[in-house]
């Protein structure tokens, strides 16, 4: 019975990256940025079954905070997401678009392209994967500090939908109701100032190494 399930310790919650075999693979459908891929999973006792997804190549995410002019303060931007309908208040962030780039610095070419800062200073904030069912996609946010303004001969020349995006400075408390308020929904910036709340109030021990290795994610686990 479900009442008399063991008792986890913290050393059980660990998830448990282990593939089953894939006997057969195939691109059901074919997109412009990430294709739908039709495999047949091998479950063992389980049996064979076939799964669907859209096959990712995963995205970065950047929480660059400031403490210079007294509260605790996050960058946030605004943009469409047209599949929701809706303008998002979100994270800088990005695809892992480009081979070999490891994935804090694909976190600092997306901050300099979306919100024109530098940073001094990386962490890696939280870990998480989308929507497991039925995406591949695995997601790093980092924390950003020891912020500077990118010099203005080198600031990005943003087009299509990112042109014109609004940022903003807001209080990391007033972020954080706004997310369990429900006024803000994205997922990565809940989880970015979430986490980035109670590993400040932790002294900021829950930090993790910003190359640490990354094997939740499919491409990314051999590293």
């Amino acid at each position: 019975m479900t009442l008399g399930a063991p008792r986890l310790r913290v050393a059980d919650l660990v998830d448990r990256v282990q593939p089953r075999p894939v006997p057969t693979s195939e691109v059901a459908l074919q997109g412009r940025v990430w294709d739908v891929r039709r495999d047949t999973v091998d479950l063992g006792e389980a049996g064979t079954v076939t799964r669907e997804y859209v096959d990712h190549p995963g995205a970065v995410a950047v929480l660059a905070l400031r403490e210079d002019r007294g509260p605790a303060e996050v960058l946030l931007i605004q943009q469409y997401r047209h599949p929701v309908g809706a303008f998002e208040w979100e994270l800088p962030a990005g695809l892992l678009d480009v081979d070999g780039e490891p994935p804090v610095h694909a976190a600092a070419r997306e901050l300099a392209e979306e919100a024109d800062l530098r940073a001094g200073r990386w962490d890696l904030l939280a870990d998480y994967v989308s929507s497991p069912g039925g995406l591949s996609e695995a997601l790093r946010v980092f924390l950003a500090r020891d912020l500077s303004d990118v010099p203005g001969d080198e600031v990005f020349e943003r087009e299509g939908e990112e042109l014109g995006m609004p940022t903003g400075w807001v209080d990391l408390d007033v972020a954080v109701e706004s997310v369990l308020a429900g006024r803000i929904r994205n997922a990565t910036v809940a989880i970015g100032l979430l986490s980035a709340q109670v590993s400040r109030a932790q002294g900021w021990a829950s930090l993790r190494r910003a190359d640490e290795p990354w094997p939740a994610h499919p491409r990314l686990r051999d590293r």
